[in-house]
This record gives structure tokens, C-alpha cells and sequence, in this order.
């Protein structure tokens, strides 16, 4: 099987702007940013998405939420806010099959998204 889009980031086989990097996730910069501010954080794990994740997944979701806020704040965005957002499927826009959460923030959003 070949490897995810996100996996040949991960593997450094694809450069990328790394901003944040553990055992466990990888943070690194959109390509097609959305807001001033938009990275990617995503598990080592190559979890396809949300709805397949596994119980076992439980602690490296948890991790990955929490570095997800951590990241936000390193970015300067805690103060005026941020948006977190995981896409589930093609009818939500997910692109690469490697669940992955979209912080983004620097600009006012709005509601409803997309």
C-alpha cells in the first residue's frame, strides 16, 4: 500500500514547514492556507480518519488534541482564538486519507463554516 501524503511529510520524503514534532504528532504548515494562520497537526499513526478510529486510538487522539492547543498557543493564536476542525469523508472535504486536524485562526470566522 503507499503511503499517505502525510506519511511522506512525516517520513521527510516531502518538505515541509514543521512547526511542532513529538513521538507521537506532527504540526506542520497548509499548503493551501485558509486563514493567516493554518497547520496541520496529525499522528504518527496512519489513522484514515475519525470514523475509523479504534479504542486503542484513545491516548494518541487525547495527545493530539492537547498539542493541538499547545501549537495554537505557540502560534500566538490563544489570545484572539482559533479554530479546530477534523474533516470526515469527502462530503466534509477530506483530502488525504490521514486524519489530521486543521488549526487555524488569525483572521474572524465565521458561522456557519464552509
Amino acid at each position: 500500500m503507499s503511503k499517505t501524503l502525510f506519511e511522506k511529510i512525516i517520513a521527510r520524503e516531502i518538505p515541509s514547514t514543521i512547526v511542532y514534532e513529538d513521538d507521537s504528532v506532527v504540526a506542520f504548515q497548509d499548503v493551501k492556507p485558509q486563514a493567516p494562520t493554518h497547520v496541520l497537526i496529525v499522528p504518527r499513526k496512519p489513522i484514515p480518519r475519525i470514523a475509523e478510529a479504534k479504542p486503542e486510538d484513545q491516548q494518541v487522539l487525547g495527545h493530539l488534541l492537547l498539542k493541538a492547543a499547545e501549537v495554537a498557543d505557540k502560534l500566538g493564536l490563544k489570545s484572539g482564538g482559533y479554530r479546530l476542525v477534523f474533516n470526515n469523508g469527502p462530503d466534509a472535504g477530506e483530502a488525504v486519507p490521514h486524519l489530521h486536524c486543521h488549526i487555524i485562526g488569525g483572521r474572524q470566522m465565521s458561522w456557519p463554516p464552509g
